[in-house]
């Protein structure tokens, strides 16, 4: 079932409840007259198609964005504009039906009643309305956490390379018995690994020291998959600590450079993670042995 048709169904059952009881009401004193029964139909109808009205006025204004504060007068001024024309309704019902002398229309208290009345049930309406509104925007706001926690998951998968994880753990379990301590220093820096990338998820940018060391830790696990084929060395400026990267963006140029450098050569490689301060910023570079090329990438950081 859609919104729509719920909406329409608990506008009719809500007002034709209403229409109900007043004529509940006015059979315990008087007898139903036919003319009577098509004006209660009739303020029904009235009710339904103003209370619509008003609802595609709050939806075209954005009244589910106002604050309270400034919420509360707009929904007194259209309680009184709608007991005012539920009035005027119900004056010229009682006009063509014959029965404008049967009622006080233009007793005061009778009149203050009857406004009282309209906006008490306008009032009730905008409420249970706006709630509803308010209970949807926030259904719609726990499906968008929902889905950007969904993205960032995947993100977080895509990031951590799962071939680089079963890589680790199998270079790892290779370890256990053969070099314990080892196994145990390479299960540590895979959970600096993931500790690390499960911290840089909500943040723009780390201090570069962190991201090297994630790299550092990267690497080592590397070494040992990839043991006498690679060969790693790091000419680190004294001044690199000093800027912010974004998370992961050293790792991903790394793991790059392995994938298309070193992993490519028989006999391995060379893979150096050079850093150099320039008038820009920091200039990064990755070197692989693949062809004897040399390869570069420069990044200006703010400190």
């Amino acid at each position: 079932m859609s919104k729509r048709q719920l909406y329409w169904i608990f506008q009719i059952i809500g007002w034709s409840l209403y229409g109900f009881i007043q004529l509940f009401l006015y059979s315990v004193e008087f007898q139903i007259t036919l003319s009577f029964f098509s004006g209660q139909v009739l303020q029904v109808v009235f009710m339904m198609g103003v209370t619509h009205l008003f609802r595609n006025y709050i939806i075209r204004n954005n009244w589910i964005d106002v604050k309270w504060v400034a919420l509360i007068p707009r929904i007194m001024i259209a309680m009184v504009v709608f007991s005012l024309a539920h009035y005027l309704f119900i004056i010229l019902i009682s006009y063509l039906s014959g029965n404008l002398n049967g009622i006080q229309e233009f007793n005061v208290l009778y009149v203050l009643a009857s406004m009282l009345q309209s906006m008490g049930l306008f009032g009730i309406w905008s409420l249970i309305y706006l709630s509803f509104l308010y209970f949807e925007r926030y259904n719609r706001s726990l499906k968008y956490e929902a889905a950007i926690k969904e993205i960032e998951l995947n993100n977080l998968k895509s990031q951590l390379n799962p071939h680089f994880i079963f890589n680790a753990l199998n270079s790892i379990r290779a370890l256990v018995q053969e070099d314990p301590l080892k196994s145990k220093k390479a299960i540590t820096q895979l959970s600096n690994i993931l500790r690390n990338v499960l911290k840089a998820q909500p943040q723009e940018t780390i201090a570069f020291s962190e991201e090297l060391a994630t790299v550092k830790d990267y690497l080592a696990l590397e070494a040992i998959r990839y043991e006498e084929r690679i060969e790693i060395s790091y000419e680190i400026d004294e001044h690199s600590n000093f800027f912010r990267v974004p998370p992961l963006m050293l790792q991903t140029l790394v793991e790059n450079g392995i994938k298309h450098g070193v992993s490519k050569l028989k006999k391995g490689g060379k893979l150096e993670l050079i850093t150099q301060r320039v008038a820009e910023g920091l200039q990064i570079q990755i070197k692989n042995s693949e062809k004897f090329k040399e390869k570069k990438k420069k990044v200006a950081m703010v400190c």
